[in-house]
């Protein structure tokens, strides 16, 4: 969070944009990473249950996240958005879609957390879905993106879901041909939330201004 919050609060991004979150999820930080910079943002998600659950959420996000919102505001461009809730329920809209259905060089900035190693074991899906995430974002716009390090795939319940093992070269090497100034961090995560994987890794960059 530190990282992508200091990323866009120096990115001298305008205000006035439009930003996506990718595959939201049943999370609210990636969005909140990038209130202060858009009049618009966009979630994106697949799923209808969690399409239902950001509805809820956008309308009035629970207290919990009051805990995220204190770590971005230790930043002024944060601080200064007096009413996270209001500026969440003025601003954004919920999209249900597939990643590969983002249309191309439609917004100003983007997040994309946990998305594109989690569909399936196969590399060049990961691919794909990295680049339908850049080529959605204009030209020179920044982005933030977030991968588990080389994971197995997870059960939730007695239902088993796929992962496809990248590490930070992976990610670099997927990022190289769309995107410039690229900084990817690699996380431990100390004790792990649970088995299979062996920390995060964040990239944050900018779309290049000539798409291949």
């Amino acid at each position: 969070m530190k990282i992508v919050r200091d990323f866009f609060a120096n990115a001298d991004i305008d205000s006035r944009g439009r930003a996506v979150d990718v595959g939201a999820g049943t999370n609210l930080y990636p969005s909140l990473a990038m209130l202060p910079f858009c009049s618009h943002l966009d979630l994106w998600e697949y799923s209808a249950s969690n399409v239902a659950w950001l509805r809820r959420q956008v309308a009035g996000f629970g207290e919990n996240w009051d805990a995220f919102w204190d770590i971005y505001r230790e930043q002024p461009a944060y601080a200064a958005l007096s009413d996270p809730r209001v500026a969440l329920a003025e601003r954004t809209e919920v999209h249900q879609a597939s990643v590969f259905d983002l249309p191309d060089r439609r917004w100003d900035l983007g997040t994309m957390f946990f998305v594109a190693c989690s569909l399936s074991t196969d590399l060049t899906e990961f691919r794909r879905a990295v680049h339908a995430f850049v080529g959605a974002l204009k030209p020179g716009a920044p982005f933030a993106t977030a991968f588990m390090a080389k994971s197995q795939g997870y059960f939730v319940g007695d239902d088993w879901f796929p992962a496809v093992a990248i590490d930070a070269t992976e990610v670099e090497s997927c990022l190289a041909t769309v995107a410039t100034g690229v900084t990817v961090t690699s996380i431990e995560v100390g004790a792990p939330l649970r088995d299979g994987y062996s920390g995060m890794i964040v990239a944050t960059g900018r779309t290049t201004t000539d798409p291949q």
